[in-house]
């Protein structure tokens, strides 16, 4: 049986789910809500939570989410393997523990535990929330038969957290969708036929922790362009920035389509990837397309790029000093390293490692 948070249309951990789903395809798939619009078929299994008014309401539901899965129906299944990024690692069916769980956790939940990284946990009522939610969670996550981290980076939050060891073990990436570009519309065509023929890029969702202002300084300190593309509520921030720091030269590209994201990337001078984040799949895709990253020093990104030779780790954003030797430094970078080591990240080396992490985590309990 596999288990997982809530099912969107898209996002890293869906992505993790549907390989883990490829690698035991009779495995019957349970999440506190479908959400996903068909992706994972007709029949997957949903807690009491999907038939609420709370369903789809992730900040309303947060209180009875640990409840919840700890009351889950009486199921026959020899083992659950659980993708948890909040408190999927809690699950209990029947009433009962005595069904081997195995964990690969995105993270322990960033509100609790690393609030300095996640702006929900911020708030007066979310510390004290945290407060009483740590000991709790600690003790359920030693449950678990054993737990896999998706980073170096998370394997140590891990340790530090929940105080268990976790072998690491790299969430998938459609290497092959990014190797090649593809047609563009006609709108798309003059999207990127309107920008510069080289620039830094920077690709997220625009909120604050994504930090893509260091974009903007790498391409004040480099003299070049830069694109931003993606969308979200810190739009008007980075646009005051941008007017500050590198006036008329910084590019903003809304929600582009997957084939004008490839181009972009494609044609890109480097990635500038400045969040801490708990893996990063963003930097993997701009290797993909032979393209370097400019990657910050701290999280898990500066474990898939190799500092000098797919990219450069910044462990310093805000020095433009810094910044310019940063893209200096992968001007020289070869777009055949970049490929090659994004390939070490394919969907592939994660089934193959996922199935090992299952059978040998059995093996302890047989």
């Amino acid at each position: 049986m596999i288990v997982h948070e809530w099912l969107e249309r898209s996002g890293g951990a869906e992505n993790v789910v549907e390989a883990m789903r490829e690698v035991f395809p009779d495995a019957p798939l349970w999440s506190l809500w479908d959400a996903s619009e068909g992706r994972f078929g007709a029949h997957t299994r949903e807690t009491v939570l999907a038939k609420s008014p709370l369903k789809g309401k992730k900040a309303l539901s947060l209180p009875l989410m640990p409840l919840v899965w700890r009351n889950l129906p009486k199921i026959d299944a020899e083992w659950m393997l659980i993708s948890s990024h909040l408190f999927a690692h809690h699950a209990r069916f029947g009433g009962k523990s005595s069904i081997p769980k195995l964990v690969y956790a995105h993270t322990p939940a960033r509100y609790i535990w690393t609030p300095e990284l996640d702006g929900r946990g911020r708030s007066k009522a979310a510390r004290l929330a945290a407060s009483a939610l740590k000991p709790l969670d600690r003790r359920r996550a030693q449950e678990p038969v054993a737990i896999a981290g998706n980073s170096r980076f998370i394997a140590q939050r891990i340790a530090d957290t929940w105080q268990r060891d976790a072998e690491v073990i790299y969430p998938p990436v459609s290497i092959e969708a990014f190797l090649q570009e593809e047609p563009l519309s006609s709108a798309d065509q003059k999207v990127l036929e309107s920008l510069p023929g080289e620039y830094l890029l920077g690709v997220s969702r625009f909120v604050p922790y994504k930090q893509l202002e260091t974009a903007i300084f790498a391409g004040r300190a480099s003299g070049l362009p830069v694109v931003l593309a993606g969308r979200g509520p810190d739009r008007e921030r980075l646009e005051q920035i941008a007017l500050n720091a590198h006036p008329g030269r910084v590019h903003f590209v809304d929600h582009p389509s997957f084939p004008l994201l490839k181009s972009l990337m494609h044609k890109a001078h480097a990635l500038v990837f400045a969040a801490i984040e708990d893996f990063g799949i963003v930097p993997v895709e701009a290797m993909a397309s032979g393209t370097p990253v400019l990657a910050n020093a701290i999280g898990g990104a500066s474990e898939s790029v190799i500092d000098g030779v797919t990219g450069a780790h910044l462990h310093d954003c805000q020095s433009e000093s810094a910044l310019l030797e940063a893209v200096e430094k992968v001007s020289s970078v070869s777009p055949k390293a970049c490929v090659a080591r994004a390939k070490e990240f394919d969907i592939s080396h994660f089934k193959v490692n996922i199935k090992r992490f299952v059978e040998n985590s059995l093996s302890m309990v047989e």
